[in-house]
């Protein structure tokens, strides 16, 4: 019986499906950042026209998806499934945002890199000939995200140095089987890493292990090297978590600095905009992939993109408990070519 399997967490696609199409809507904040050209819409006042932050995160699902179905000249009826996936307790944002949609459903979870997750599944879903079309579809809010994890707006309390800013954005991509690329081509399923960090404002710290243990897989797996692709984008590390990533891969004697980039700190201006460490949240690294990478990509900015979207795994309950912060990563490959 022959194996898609490389090694012991990669996979590697026998038909790489298409990003037909894909599109993001993100909010005030992040319309103003270095990559305001490469969003779809931006939201004058991060409400989306709604009377609840929670009911604003469903909205900008919606308005994401509904533009990347244009892209794809594609009807919501046409999707096999959907995999969606957000921040909040019981992942109402998506449940909330698809139960008009008519779509088979699955919610998922795997907190700032759902993105990742939701790729991996649909894509597998399409190479393994279970679907012809499959939608994925993530977001975050910042109002949300406080209010669930941290303490409500009206609070006002002080973020510490190493604390990062929830991207208020969704993005969704359509997959099919055939049609033209970029392709995602490989799938390196992450592990749980847990190196101790108890800090919940030092979500950098918590992830980093977790991004060097996929990619030091994903190049195991593959026998490929850094210098395969053009760019290597973590999700949502920022600075600090950034910095640790790269010291990682130097004990290795790997230079990864001058071929990697990280959504945190992509989607938002240091010193013009006051987020400390960069930007977090599902809608983070799917706004930069949906707009900034994949747009790059189509107009032969990189051929080959390893996108490696991180989340920190934790709850205002655990870390009430005094647990610590378990990491996650997943590795996707888009190449130009299939």
């Amino acid at each position: 019986m022959s194996t898609k399997k490389l090694g012991k967490q990669t996979i590697a696609l026998s038909t790489p499906p298409s990003f037909a199409g894909f599109a993001n809507v993100v909010g005030k904040n992040e319309g103003a950042g270095p990559l305001i050209g490469s969003f779809d819409y931006v939201d004058a006042d991060d409400t989306f026209g709604q009377s609840s932050w929670e009911k604003s995160e469903c909205a900008m699902q919606k308005q994401a998806l509904a533009l990347a179905l244009d892209k794809a000249k594609q009807a919501a009826s046409t999707l096999d499934y959907l995999f969606a996936g957000d921040l909040l307790n019981q992942c109402v944002s998506s449940s909330f945002a698809a139960r008009d949609q008519d779509i088979p459903f699955f919610g998922l979870y795997s907190a700032c890199s759902t993105m990742g997750e939701g790729l991996i599944l649909a894509s597998m879903a399409l190479d393994g000939g279970f679907a012809q079309w499959t939608g994925v579809v993530v977001s975050s809010h910042f109002c949300t995200a406080e209010r669930q994890y941290r303490t409500p707006l009206e609070y006002g309390s002080q973020r510490t140095p190493t604390a990062q800013w929830t991207a208020t954005a969704a993005g969704a991509a359509i997959l099919a089987q055939q049609g033209e690329g970029p392709y995602l081509t490989h799938c390196t399923v992450g592990k749980i890493v847990d190196k101790g960090i108890k800090d919940t404002n030092n979500m950098g710290a918590a992830m980093a292990p977790a991004a060097y243990d996929t990619l030091s897989t994903h190049f195991q797996d593959t026998g490929r090297s850094p210098d395969y692709y053009d760019l290597i984008v973590t999700g949502d590390l920022g600075h600090l978590g950034r910095e640790l990533l790269l010291e990682l891969f130097r004990q290795d004697g790997i230079d990864l600095a001058p071929r990697h980039a990280d959504c945190g700190i992509l989607i938002f201006d240091p010193k013009d905009q006051d987020v400390h460490c960069g930007g977090s949240g599902c809608g983070c690294s799917a706004s930069v992939l949906t707009g900034y990478l994949l747009n790059g990509m189509r107009e032969g900015k990189w051929n080959k993109l390893l996108f490696c979207p991180t989340g920190a795994l934790h709850s205002p309950l655990t870390a009430f408990q005094g647990e610590t912060v378990p990491g996650i990563c997943h590795a996707v490959a888009i190449s130009r070519q299939p």
